[in-house]
């Protein structure tokens, strides 16, 4: 009897704790939700964050405290998420550099495979290959025939460990070309060179260049997208330019701490997923230069896996990059 009773406690015990997390998980949420932005305010993820947060709030019937945690290119951020508890008041708006991409020795205590639960993407945005007016050629087949010969030119790129690096690095294992890829510090300063005439090329993205475009600062080259881009629809793909196959896209999407309750990260993809659907909303994403980008939390998750797959290969095939 006494160990009837003995293992008759340890059920009720065990049952109470399940309903409890039951309980807590059907609850959700109940108290603020922390949305961790993984750059400074102002930058295109800290915008995203800020057009999505009031209806994810409505939605959820919560608060959605943005916190700008930046640091080594997103991985302090995701740093902070990693160790946060797994029950979703903690997220992150992380992209495609802290996520996926491993060149340039940045060091994370973190597997972006088995440490994060994703939720869902949020926006994407194409590169372009852009030059300065000064260059001595007008498309891409220019752009690789000057690319051939031994110390041609070069690319500036967004940094190292980017995917604009990576990019760069792409057209140069596709193309056969030898172009020098010169890092810098984000690309406000590689289109400031460029204008100047001070570097020759440059990897840029559409928000950050659709000014000095319009201004004929710059000659747009190619756009890196699979199809043209609805704000730059006069731009060929690198598809069409010459380059079959070619595709490159910057994004963010909404991670949480691996382990959160699957009806805990169906509400939160839901939350998410309907502010992305949103005419408003998708509209104020497209006039920063970015498509929206709604997945369910399987779908984010193969595109994350796909995504480190292939700069996985570009990284391993590429040279030691330069120091910045």
């Amino acid at each position: 009897m006494r160990r009837l009773s003995l293992a008759a406690i340890t059920f009720l015990v065990g049952a109470i704790a399940l309903i409890g997390l039951s309980q807590a998980s059907f609850a959700f949420p109940d108290r603020p939700i922390r949305l961790i932005v993984v750059f400074p305010p102002g930058g295109s993820s800290d915008s995203m964050a800020r057009i999505v947060q009031n209806f994810v709030e409505t939605k959820l019937g919560q608060p959605v405290i943005i916190e700008n945690r930046p640091g080594a290119g997103g991985v302090v951020g995701l740093e902070v998420v990693k160790k946060a508890a797994p029950d979703g008041y903690t997220v992150a708006m992380a992209g495609a550099g802290a996520l996926v991409t491993d060149i340039g020795a940045r060091q994370a205590s973190y597997d972006p495979r088995h440490d994060f639960t994703p939720i869902t993407g949020i926006a994407s945005s194409p590169f372009l290959l852009a030059a300065a007016k000064s260059f001595g050629g007008k498309t891409l087949k220019d752009v690789i025939n000057i690319g051939k010969k031994p110390g041609g030119s070069l690319i500036a790129h967004g940094g190292n460990g980017t995917l604009m690096h990576l990019t760069a690095e792409m057209l140069n294992q596709k193309a056969g070309t030898h172009f020098d890829l010169v890092p810098y510090r984000g690309m406000a300063p590689v289109l400031t060179d460029l204008m100047g005439g001070h570097v020759p090329l440059g990897i840029l993205d559409p928000p950050s260049a659709k000014a000095a475009i319009d201004a004929g600062q710059i000659n747009v080259i190619a756009i890196t997208s699979k199809g043209r881009f609805s704000i730059l629809p006069n731009i060929p793909t690198m598809s069409e330019a010459g380059l079959p196959g070619f595709e490159a896209t910057g994004w963010f999407g909404i991670v949480a701490p691996r382990g959160i309750p699957d009806d805990v990260a169906a509400k939160l993809n839901a939350a998410f997923v309907a502010a992305l659907m949103d005419p408003g909303i998708a509209e104020k994403i497209r006039a920063l230069g970015s498509e929206p980008m709604p997945m369910t939390s399987a779908e984010f998750r193969t595109f994350i896996d796909t995504e480190i797959q292939k700069w996985s290969a570009v990284s391993k095939a590429a040279p030691p990059p330069k120091p910045k």
